[in-house]
């Protein structure tokens, strides 16, 4: 009776795109790649000021971000939500505002304290 129960509770789900951790390791490194190719180029359009350097830099940081993800489905997930993302900035179709939010974590977070604020001299 629990057999049967356990069974039907643990059901296979189909993946999205890969069918094993090999594949979905080689479609991460396929977006890398693409991404880090088109960094010049998204540093040009938008004339961020950040240089070359630093966006490859922040793009590794980003990657690994989510090195603890071992879901086949979740890796399949992400990496299409970065399809997506490298599509709509290589068109541009993307403001500087949006592409400069990747850098927001690096930038000093202003004061909110009263006393924070008033050492920093800020009104």
């Amino acid at each position: 009776m629990a057999s049967v129960a356990t069974r039907q509770a643990v059901k296979q789900v189909k993946p999205l795109l890969s069918t094993n951790h090999v594949e979905a390791r080689r479609r991460v490194l396929n977006l890398y790649k693409a991404w880090y190719r088109q960094i010049p180029k998204i540093v040009t359009d938008y004339q961020v000021p950040v240089t070359i350097p630093q966006c490859q830099s922040k793009l590794r940081e980003m990657f690994h971000k989510n090195d603890d993800v071992t879901d086949v489905r979740l890796i399949d997930l992400l990496v299409i939500k970065g399809q997506m993302e490298l599509v709509e900035t290589s068109h541009i179709w993307k403001q500087k505002n949006h592409v400069m939010q990747f850098f927001a974590d690096t930038v000093n977070k202003r004061p909110t304290e009263f006393l924070d604020k008033f050492y920093s001299g800020q009104p």
